[in-house]
């Protein structure tokens, strides 16, 4: 049941991140929910099909806090795909700048998250 909770929280933890950018950027329109979309999805697409080659769901690496640099770590490898599927997705341009921000910032939440259910669920 955990790894559900994990799953839901990693998606909740893409969500707010995007909904974060597209904020500091004064996009928090509805009107733009179609560009949300396509952050979004792409990165938590991008993210499920990294996420497991680095562990993160195994309960021997989500209940130890020495663990919490993999999900910062997998970010950095899944950003880019995701802006690589974004920019499939969108016909257009790959900018790296956004990969590079974005790897830092899905790092970022990943790592609150992850760090919140350690705390969460420690015995």
């Amino acid at each position: 049941m955990k790894v559900y909770f994990v799953i839901l929280g990693d998606i909740l933890a893409i969500l707010i991140t995007t909904l974060i950018g597209f904020a500091t950027h004064g996009e928090a329109d509805l009107s733009l929910l179609p560009r949300m979309v396509a952050a979004f999805i792409p990165l938590t697409v991008a993210w499920f099909l990294l996420a497991p080659w680095f562990g993160l769901f195994q309960h021997e690496i989500t209940s130890n806090p020495k663990q919490l640099w993999r999900p910062a770590l997998a970010a950095v490898f899944v950003a880019p795909l995701a802006a690589v599927l974004r920019g499939l997705i969108l016909n257009a341009p790959i900018i790296p700048i956004f990969a590079v921000v974005l790897s830092a910032t899905s790092a970022f939440g990943m790592f609150v998250w992850r760090g919140l259910y350690f705390l969460l669920n420690r015995k």
